[in-house]
């Protein structure tokens, strides 16, 4: 290993950097104008401010998350000033773990089995990334979905199944969209070779092809044992953490954190397809379609990035295809606004399984390939 490339060098780097953008925030907002807190924390801290007081999330007007994240967040309301920054070295902390489950998974022998060295200059893309640092530290709750999702991969690709549905079903529950993840964890687990990765069964010459089997095939080989257990774990979690939200906060949990995304109108600094047809919506209600065909906007967006690319990727590499189903969310999603789309977040953290795939020149260039794409 190299002596410059070492797991504590490039893990207190990261560290470093994330404390370095943390005071400077603390020092801006004090004496700037231009606050460099996030302005979604102070909707965060809020929540957590009523949810101590024994009232409802939801009270803080524009609060459309879980409840499970103002409770994480109940010691930002405690007196002591300092702990108003919990959640920033909360969410700050999540990307430091995502970037140790990154280099885990290109360890793995299910994974890409690199040595710790060329793992760690790959999860540099995501560790020593300013601006996934300054997202985290400025009070985005995205890097604590950020190590979800990375947890997720961690966990399919070691077989570790049950443990999957459950982060999926978690996840799913932080934030609507990691749903689409799921197509392809289940076309990614195959009915046999179950120890086999997906790269290698692609590449078997005497493997079958879901193209070249009947319609009674497919569906008698999907269901098994993996598929199940990943399906039974996922909506159990999923269906646990909804019910005892709503048990606590009855329709206000589900208006706000689900049947609020479902409805929205904003046209405001939002650069997606539909921007001129959410305009026309918003500003002549009347005049518009009753149609609401910013409503259908989730039939392509959904019919791409959750049906077609999971069947035509999954099985050959699952980092890919939940980097391909990203981006693809986020292209055809109704609202993309200037502040980033949440999925945006996570092109940085699903960058690091792909860039090896296409590296093709000598170790020497890698660093300026690395700093290139951040």
């Amino acid at each position: 290993m190299s002596p410059s490339i070492t797991p504590a060098r490039v893990y207190s780097s990261a560290i470093a950097l994330r404390l370095a953008f943390l005071f400077y925030g603390l020092l801006q907002d004090a004496y700037s104008p231009i606050k460099y807190t996030d302005i979604d924390y102070f909707v965060f801290t809020d929540a957590a401010r009523y949810v101590s007081q024994g009232r409802s999330p939801y009270e803080r007007e524009t609060y459309r998350y879980t409840p499970l994240l103002a409770w994480l967040l109940i010691p930002t309301s405690w007196q002591n000033p300092l702990w108003f920054s919990f959640g920033k070295v909360l969410f700050a902390v999540s990307d430091v773990v995502a970037g140790w489950l990154i280099v885990r998974i290109l360890q793995s022998s299910s994974g890409a089995a690199m040595s710790t060295e060329r793992a760690l200059k790959y999860a540099s893309i995501w560790l020593l990334n300013p601006m996934v640092a300054t997202i985290s530290t400025r009070g985005s709750s995205e890097g604590l979905l950020g190590v979800m999702v990375v947890a997720l991969l961690w966990a399919v690709t070691c077989r570790r199944i049950g443990l999957a549905g459950v982060l999926l079903g978690l996840a799913v529950h932080f934030k609507i969209y990691p749903f689409i993840y799921g197509p392809s964890i289940l076309w990614y687990l195959e009915p046999s070779e179950k120890s086999e990765p997906a790269e290698k069964r692609s590449s078997n010459p005497n493997a079958r092809s879901w193209t070249t089997q009947s319609v009674k095939d497919i569906l008698l080989t999907f269901p098994n044992r993996s598929r199940i257990t990943l399906c039974l774990s996922s909506l159990a979690t999923f269906s646990t953490l909804n019910l005892l939200m709503y048990a606590i906060y009855s329709q206000p949990f589900l208006e706000h954190t689900f049947l609020y995304h479902l409805t929205r109108i904003d046209h405001r600094h939002n650069f997606s397809p539909y921007n001129t047809l959410l305009h026309l919506s918003s500003a002549m209600p009347d005049k518009v379609s009753s149609l609401k065909l910013e409503s259908l906007a989730f039939v392509p967006q959904l019919a791409i990035s959750a049906v077609l690319i999971p069947i035509a990727l999954a099985k050959k590499d699952l980092a890919g295809t939940m980097l391909a189903q990203t981006f693809a969310f986020v292209t055809f999603n109704k609202v993309c606004t200037s502040q980033g789309s949440p999925p945006n977040f996570h092109f940085s953290l699903l960058n690091a399984f792909i860039v090896p795939a296409f590296v093709a020149v000598r170790e020497s260039k890698l660093p300026t390939i690395c700093v290139t794409i951040m």
